[in-house]
């Protein structure tokens, strides 16, 4: 145990971790150069695509010190977004220490401080590194300074680095030996080991990430977990360098996968601890704390034939997403489909992506919603994320919605537009406080409604992509909801209804009507769009009828026999309108979740 090492890289957004992770991998040459490809651990087109980490990965990476020894670095890349900060977590939990990348640039911002006090509630040895020192932006001394005092780590200790091409990445391996203890356990004692992270293998059933803590585990092992009892036999155990290498046993301190031919994908839980089914450890380890979605949205299949499938391709993402929750959820214009909760938008969307690729379906989704709580008059309250739950206003005596308290770091030239913006999303300014002569750490209290919809993005424009954004739940706070429904030709259309501010109602129902009328498409009768709270209309577009020229055939002649045609032509019109049922695009449920810079 003395030579195993287990390590997370973590970092804010675009600070260089994938790029790390890669150089790392490539010094100690487990991947041919002809099969080596850039962000070799983002697996998924998704990420590829998008330039993020989604999924932790981890890599066992067998390195030959200077000193001549033999290490095994188990190293687990995280993500460093703020809606998979629960990725995070999990990965911190399998390691004993943790590389802080800081950008040579850009220097310490909110999620660099975000993942730290992570690293630190799991007691974790952190060497800080500063990365990107080819940039010609970069400011080391600047950069050492914020790492001492806004992190209140030592900057000697921080090692230079440049992920891209590849200077100080021996140091960083060596920093990672002598710096970060090695794991403690007791490879004789019963099996005990966390498992952190799964995926679902067409071909093998469900194969399990873990740590052992203690013990060892073996091929031929029955194994069970301790939160159902459920008892398997393993069939192989092994460690990853980036494809599975089977082994003949796992022992403490090791972190690797598990195949046990597990068919129930629902058994295997996140944060749960495996052990022998003769010998069984007596406490379960402790787990992650539960993620809790902020984000709500109902996903349902274009054709409800697709109910089955979706069905299916949840309960399989749910293994390698443990932070997604759904229960069944059912629509008069969409028909059956699942509620689920999303840690953001991000998230919302990638999940979205997935189950498209990965499962070939085609989804609908409704307008996102954040959970409400319902005081009525008779003294029962409740809680919805969903509008069509919203019981008679008459009833309600109060509501109330979640607040977020959101640290925002950006440079100072940038305040008033930071300012304006989250003023006009009912924001209140706590405090400000300058990190370094030019940076600046604002805090904002914010109802998290008004930071789903598209806080983030607006926040990246007017600081030119230089502010830094995290946040965490502080509580619930009285406010004036009202529920917003649009009507399509006079007829409510349930999965365009959404929860609202009643400041925001008028133009969010403005442009949701403006966004419907660009998608659908024209009839031969008028088509009325419009938005309303309760029996109040407060807007309203229309998509005008196609125009047929009935009097064409009428040149000259006498005007009378004109309007007789168009008169006709009216009451046939209007004859329709009372049977034309409007049918909706895929694209109009989607125009109404975009914002009115998309």
């Amino acid at each position: 145990m003395k030579n195993i090492r287990n390590f997370s890289i973590i970092a804010h957004i675009d600070h260089g971790k994938s790029t790390l992770s890669d150089r790392l991998i490539q010094t100690t040459d487990i991947v041919s150069a002809r099969d080596f490809q850039d962000q070799i651990l983002d697996s998924m087109d998704i990420e590829r695509e998008r330039g993020i980490t989604i999924k932790s990965q981890t890599v066992c990476l067998p390195y030959k010190a200077r000193d001549g020894k033999n290490y095994f670095l188990n190293l687990i890349d995280t993500p460093g977004h703020v809606d998979f900060s629960y990725e995070v977590s999990r990965a911190l939990a399998s390691c004993e220490g943790a590389l802080l990348l800081v950008d040579a640039s850009q220097g310490v911002e909110a999620q660099t401080l975000a993942n730290l006090y992570l690293a630190m509630e799991h007691d974790l040895e952190i060497i800080p590194i500063i990365n990107k020192i080819d940039l010609p932006s970069a400011d080391i001394e600047r950069v050492k300074k914020q790492i001492e005092e806004d992190l209140g780590l030592d900057p000697e200790t921080s090692i230079l680095a440049s992920a891209k091409d590849g200077t100080g990445i021996e140091d960083v391996l060596e920093g990672t030996i002598t710096l970060l203890p090695p794991p403690e356990g007791d490879p004789d004692g019963p099996l005990k080991a966390l498992i952190f992270d799964s995926h679902y293998d067409p071909f093998r059933g469900t194969v399990v990430h873990f740590r052992v803590f203690q013990g060892s585990i073996s091929a031929g092992d029955t194994i069970k977990f301790m939160s159902n009892n459920a008892a398997y036999k393993v069939e192989e155990v092994g460690i990853f360098q980036i494809v599975r290498i089977p082994k003949k046993s796992i022992e403490a301190g090791q972190v690797g996968y598990m195949i046990a031919g597990i068919k129930t994908v629902s058994d295997t839980r996140c944060g749960d601890t495996i052990t022998l089914k003769k010998n069984a450890c007596k406490t379960p380890m402790s787990g992650f704390k539960e993620a809790k979605p902020v984000v709500f949205s109902s996903i349902y299949p274009v054709a409800s034939d697709g109910y089955a499938d979706l069905a299916t391709a949840l309960e399989k993402l749910k293994l390698n997403d443990a932070a997604l929750i759904y229960e069944k959820d059912s629509s008069a214009a969409l028909g059956f489909g699942f509620r689920c909760g999303f840690l953001g938008l991000l998230h919302l969307e990638v999940v979205q992506e997935r189950l498209e690729r990965e499962y070939d379906l085609s989804l609908i989704l409704t307008a996102p919603s954040v959970q409400y709580e319902v005081f009525l008059n008779d003294g029962t309250n409740f809680i919805i994320d969903n509008p069509a739950l919203y019981p008679d206003p008459t009833k309600i005596e109060m509501t109330k919605e979640p607040f977020i308290k959101a640290s925002i770091i950006i440079p100072d030239r940038y305040m008033g537009p930071v300012m304006k913006l989250c003023l006009d999303r009912r924001g209140i300014n706590k405090n400000y406080q300058y990190l370094t002569n030019n940076r600046l750490e604002m805090m904002f209290e914010l109802p998290l409604a008004e930071v789903v919809y598209d806080f983030y993005d607006k926040l990246k424009s007017v600081t030119q992509g230089y502010g830094s954004f995290d946040y965490e739940l502080i509580d619930y706070r009285e406010t004036d909801l009202v529920k917003l429904d649009i009507l399509i030709n006079s007829e409510k259309v349930d999965a365009l209804a959404q929860l609202i501010h009643q400041e925001r109602a008028v133009e969010r129902g403005r442009l949701a009507c403006n966004r419907l009328k660009d998608e659908i498409p024209k009839q031969m009768f008028k088509i009325a769009i419009q938005g309303a709270i309760g029996a109040k209309i407060i807007s309203r577009s229309t998509v005008s009828a196609y125009r047929k020229d009935v009097t064409a055939k009428c040149y000259g002649g006498d005007i009378s026999r004109k309007r007789k045609l168009l008169e006709k032509q009216k009451k046939g019109k209007k004859r329709m309108k009372m049977v034309g049922k409007v049918m909706l695009p895929q694209s109009a449920f989607l125009s109404v979740l975009k914002t009115d810079g998309d």
